[in-house]
């Protein structure tokens, strides 16, 4: 009997080990690419959503990477030309995951969707919907931002950042003559520079009209863009510009703007939690007066619901991806919101009584807002968008002017 016994444990063992080993190898191993670097206004969002997210799903190996945005558009682009994507992906929407679906290479996740319709507005969803289905989760959005160092402009007589173009220009003279450099731009990272050109053309041309040319329904060849870039390069030229700019990484020319070195810095409102948590009190945010009055207007807003995860459709677990991508999409949301690093594209079920004042002050802004026009390297589709940036820098470094701008992109945007 005893011998029986024995030998009963030892096989009862012997299945227990066998079944924990099987347990361990059945998890499902899930991996993501994102953009949210150790440096990125979001980490602490995606850190905190994929512990809950990890905790909730242990039986999920779940594995994650990060790299620094411009690289990223590289990285991915290649991975989804080769098919060599991991389960879940960052992406941008529009035109920019457009060119991924198109190409067959994401997953559809309509039937998730329904799942958390009551959660996710389907006016959240427009960016990420193609050919009449959807193809990603979107997370937070966000608009260009204009911040003030509002110490600086008190030095030229400014208490409130300027209402009116004129006002603007008013208060850059005064802030040149004293010394204080107005803006810090990126000129190695073009995206920073449409962050200014753009919200010049659309607040000359109107947001109708630059939403259409990033359509691709309406042409480059436009009297109102040629004028906008004109009026960039002139603030250039009267040293508006801080003329280092052009060597700098955006992560070095907002370094500059939170340390005092600029009056503006025109980024997208993302980092209204990295300039509240470095209690940088001083900071206002506003939008970019309107230019023209006869063609654009105040609430006209460069940005939109644009921060988007998907699922590789080559993905061997593509159900389970697209079920994690929804879980992980809304508590980056949250984190993201309650940290004040954009706007929840997921309705709020939770107490938003902490957010900070900067991102209350852009929820005020986006309640106002008619029309929005999402960033133009986003909008439009990748080739499209490189010859696009390709232009833009020329015009940073002051290759060429405004119609030059217009006849290159009426010429090599086909």
């Amino acid at each position: 009997m005893k011998k029986l016994l024995s030998t009963l444990l030892v096989g009862a063992m012997a299945l227990s080990l066998v079944a924990c080993g099987k347990k361990d190898e059945g998890k499902t191993d899930l991996t993501m690419w994102c953009i949210a670097t150790e440096s990125d206004s979001n980490r602490h969002s995606y850190e905190a959503s994929i512990a809950d997210f990890e905790k909730a799903h242990p039986e999920i190996n779940f594995k994650w990477e990060a790299t620094e945005n411009q690289a990223y558009k590289t990285k991915i682009k290649a991975a989804v030309s080769a098919n060599e994507m991991p389960d879940i992906f960052f992406t941008w929407s529009c035109a920019f995951l457009g060119d991924f679906v198109s190409e067959g290479r994401v997953y559809c996740v309509d039937d998730v969707y329904a799942t958390y319709k009551n959660e996710l507005p389907e006016v959240m969803m427009g960016n990420v919907k193609y050919d009449g289905k959807y193809y990603g989760v979107p997370m937070t959005m966000n608009i260009v931002g204009m911040f003030a160092n509002m110490n600086l402009l008190k030095e030229v007589g400014y208490t409130e950042v300027p209402a009116t173009y004129d006002e603007l220009i008013d208060c850059c003279d005064k802030l040149v003559a004293k010394g204080i450099i107005p803006f810090g731009c990126s000129g190695k990272e073009t995206w920073c520079v449409t962050e200014y050109l753009e919200s010049i053309i659309e607040k000359t041309a109107g947001a109708t009209a630059l939403n259409k040319i990033f359509a691709g329904t309406d042409s480059w060849n436009n009297a109102d863009v040629a004028k906008a870039v004109g009026i960039f390069q002139e603030m250039i030229n009267k040293k508006y510009f801080d003329p280092n700019g052009i060597a700098l990484t955006n992560d070095e020319v907002k370094a500059n703007f939170m340390a005092g070195k600029y009056a503006f810095y025109m980024n997208g409102t993302w980092n209204c939690a990295d300039f509240s948590n470095a209690g940088l009190d001083f900071v206002k945010v506003s939008e970019f007066p309107v230019i023209d009055s006869s063609k654009s207007q105040l609430g006209e807003l460069i940005g939109g619901p644009s921060d988007t995860l998907a699922v590789a459709a080559g993905s061997k677990n593509a159900e389970v991806a697209a079920k994690a991508a929804f879980e992980l999409a809304k508590g980056i949301c949250r984190y993201g919101y309650l940290d004040g690093c954009g706007l929840p594209a997921w309705t709020p079920d939770y107490d938003t009584s902490s957010i900070n004042p900067l991102t209350q002050s852009v929820s005020e802004i986006c309640a106002n807002a008619s029309q929005y026009v999402l960033f133009g390297d986003t909008a439009m589709s990748a080739e499209t968008a490189q010859i696009y940036l390709d232009y833009v820098s020329k015009i940073y470094s002051s290759q060429i002017n405004g119609q030059e701008f217009v006849d290159g992109l009426v010429k090599d945007i086909k």
